[in-house]
């Protein structure tokens, strides 16, 4: 099963974002363009960023 964890190889804060794209397989900065106008825009990004910060897991440097 495919799990979602923060990345260690693709982190700019916390490996949140870079652990999102390595779970689509997309690019880390487009995963990170969209979360910075999600928060622009509704205003909880950063809410929202600190909650996946907290509630996912780190993942080991190997996995993908």
């Amino acid at each position: 099963m495919k799990r979602v964890y923060r990345s260690q190889s693709q982190k700019m804060i916390a490996g949140v974002c870079g652990g999102i794209a390595e779970y689509f397989n997309v690019d880390p900065t487009l995963v990170r363009l969209a979360w910075v106008l999600f928060g622009l825009a509704a205003g909880s990004g950063i809410v929202a960023y600190i909650v996946a910060w907290i509630i996912m897991p780190v993942g080991s440097y190997g996995q993908h």
